[in-house]
């Protein structure tokens, strides 16, 4: 504003100073007259003497009143321009640096209930005010705040004035003030509320088994126990206002308002409890999948999202609810054992799709899971055996050979009947892999656990099977996924494959042992996660060559296993009075394995309903998680980024010390105790 002043000033100088400068010139030009025409040129000074003179008085003599007049003329636009702010609709103040309210118009005065606030700081009016930053000359500071039941919109600028010297200020000055504009948004929010709150949610809804389901009940209790599903299904809908139709025998889609997404949360979806709980004589629980899908600007993409949603539901073993809005996913449920399916349908059309995707490539790649197990590399020579079985040139990708594997790795290498280039390391599998090559994932579904990672870049002909539950990192895409929560083992659901591979199928007795083996280290020598698939699959593998006394040599420990192993059992502490933690020593040749084996030995003492084993590893801390069925160390090992089953799990944390690591754990356990998930 002072550098608008000064130019101005200079302006009215120059139209006063101008007609002196024209009669000075007209002065000259008289002169010069003289000397051509003398009476001429006479007249003609002394009429520029005579304008000199008048302007001359009118220079020195009006100045000051034409000055006088153009400061009153400003001083009333600046009195229109204070009383327009002063009744200007939107509370408007003044603060100086320290947030002291310096000037304020009507509106504010009526927000704040105080026409003497002049003098205070703002945070008396608005304490959270407090926690705000100030904004800078260069970017202002817009932020919401909740007044008087109220939503207010806070707009701050500062401003900077230099001030120039003059008669009231002897020296320069440099001012800086904040203005603040206050916008009542409370109508606006509310309809924002509204407007979210009455957006489209998709969702669908898959009956886990529901042909199993059905054979478990008397033929004539069929349409009762189907009934009974709808009822409940079309009670939920109606609680939430929603649609509920039915698209398959097995399969509903929900429509609802999202205003009803929360309910639905705080209530845990109790609608997999009331489905769970129908019993008509049915020896089978009933269990239902819930996918949902959110996204506030498309319908599409929420169908996308819902779908997806439902997948994972399902390939985590169903009987839950999965949430996904954008990248976050939510998960509800998902407590109860899975049920062996005994229909051998799905595994066939599997068997036949793979067959189609092994003939039709040039070779076949294989990868597990990082630090190998016997379900791993069992798995793997499965699939070995399926593309030697059909004349594909296979290859096992393999970098590191863990102590659990060593056993079953030298004899592989030692026969005859397999080359020397069965396996191969990570990079020399870049080289191999071509844009017709088949890469098959075994044991494993996140690729951040695959022993080279970096496989995946090179080809889109990614196949996986596995028996893990699925997290939200899984592998994508892939043009076949078998993904078996239900099975013991992934050995198992190779084993099956094979069975429909070929016409006949004829299997070395080394990959007989190796898949044998495979199955016996993750049913704990079938004790626990055992269904009739797994003895058909053991007795298939036992009439191809199978060998217990061989297989049992797969499991024989190292004395430094051992003893980690015993002392993981011997140094362990009961929390929560039924949950057993031990730290598994980082000096043996495998402590991973020597954690997991402590884990399984510790269910053995009375009282213990899971085990969690922590070990150290190149700067991982490994956890490994055992249960019974009354503890759910699945979802206690998601909490910390891991996964399984319900009742063997595990967990892999990076760049923190045991002991963090060890209070990160007990965390989890309380979070999951106290959420009431133990059955």
């Amino acid at each position: 504003m002072s550098r608008k002043r000064v130019k101005l000033g200079f302006r009215i100088h120059t139209f006063i100073i101008w007609p002196l400068i024209s009669c000075l010139i007209l002065f000259i030009l008289s002169m010069y007259a003289i000397g051509i025409d003398r009476p001429f040129g006479v007249v003609a000074l002394l009429a520029a003497f005579f304008n000199l003179i008048v302007f001359g008085v009118m220079y020195f003599f009006t100045r000051k009143y034409l000055i006088k007049e153009t400061l009153e003329l400003s001083t009333q636009i600046s009195d229109i321009q204070k009383e327009h702010l002063m009744h200007f609709d939107i509370p408007h103040c003044l603060l100086d640096p320290n947030g002291i309210i310096a000037w304020s118009n009507d509106a504010f005065y009526d927000l704040v209930e105080d026409p003497k606030n002049i003098g205070k700081s703002i945070s008396e009016y608005f304490e959270s005010i407090k926690d705000q930053e100030y904004p800078t000359y260069e970017q202002p500071v817009e932020f919401e705040l909740n007044y008087n039941d109220k939503t207010l919109k806070f707009s701050m600028h500062q401003h900077h004035i230099e001030t120039e010297r003059s008669v009231l200020i002897q020296k320069p000055a440099d001012l800086s003030y904040y203005s603040v504009y206050i916008y009542d948004i409370t109508v606006q929010k509310h309809l924002e509320i509204i407007n979210t709150e009455q957006k489209t949610i998709i969702s669908y809804i898959y009956v886990d088994n529901y042909e199993e389901i059905l054979q478990s009940v008397e033929e004539v209790r069929r349409p009762l126990l189907v009934a009974m599903i709808d009822r409940n299904l079309n009670a939920m809908a109606k609680d939430v206002s929603g649609i509920l139709s039915k698209i398959e025998k097995d399969k509903y889609i929900f429509i609802f308002q999202k205003k009803y997404i929360k309910k639905l949360a705080d209530e845990k979806y109790k609608i997999l409890d009331d489905i769970r709980e129908i019993s008509i004589g049915n020896e089978l629980p009933v269990t239902i999948s819930i996918g949902v899908g959110i996204h506030d600007y498309s319908y599409t993409i929420a169908q996308e999202y819902a779908r997806t949603a439902i997948d994972l539901a399902l390939g985590r073993g169903g009987d839950q609810a999965v949430i996904k809005n954008n990248d976050k996913f939510s998960f509800y449920g998902g407590r109860t054992r899975g049920v062996e399916t005994n229909t051998r349908v799905k595994a066939r059309i599997k068997s036949y799709a793979f067959r189609e995707l092994i003939t039709e490539a040039d070779n076949v790649l294989i990868m597990g899971h990082q630090l190998g197990d016997l379900d791993s590399l069992g798995a793997a020579m499965g699939v070995y055996a399926c593309a030697r079985l059909l004349d594909k040139k296979v290859n096992i990708v393999l970098n590191t050979i863990t102590t659990a594997i060593k056993v079953l790795y030298d004899q592989i290498m030692e026969s005859d009947h397999f080359p020397d280039s069965i396996f191969v390391s990570g990079s020399k599998s870049v080289e191999l892999c071509g844009s017709n090559t088949l890469v098959v994932i075994v044991d494993v579904n996140r690729p951040s656990y695959l022993e080279y990672p970096e496989l995946l870049k090179y080809t889109n002909n990614v196949v996986v099977f596995d028996h893990h539950r699925v997290s939200t990192e899984y592998i994508e895409p892939s043009v076949l996924s078998y993904i078996e929560p239900y099975a013991s083992s992934t050995s198992e659901m190779i084993t099956e494959i094979l069975r429909y591979i070929t016409d006949k199928v004829k299997l070395d007795p080394l990959e007989a042992d190796a898949l044998f083996a495979g199955i016996s280290v993750d049913t704990k020598n079938f004790i626990i996660k055992t269904g009739v698939k797994t003895f058909e699959a053991a007795a298939f593998l036992k009439r191809n060559g199978a060998d217990l006394i061989r297989v049992r040599k797969f499991f024989q420990n190292d004395m430094e296993t051992y003893k980690a192993k015993a002392s993981a059992v011997k140094d362990a502490i009961i929390y929560r009075e039924k949950i057993a933690i031990s730290q598994s020593p980082a000096n043996g040749t495998n402590p991973t394995l020597a954690a997991a084996q402590a884990a399984d030995e510790l269910l053995n003492i009375s009282g213990i309903k899971a085990s969690f084993v922590l070990t150290q590893l190149n700067h991982v801390i490994y956890i490994s998680a055992r249960s019974f069925d009354a503890i759910n160390v699945q979802l206690i090992m998601e909490k910390l980024g891991g996964g399984g089953h319900l009742s063997v799990a595990g967990a892999q944390l990076e760049d923190i010390s045991l002991e963090e690591a060890r209070k990160m754990l007990q965390k989890a356990i309380d979070e999951f105790l106290e959420e009431g998930e133990e059955e």
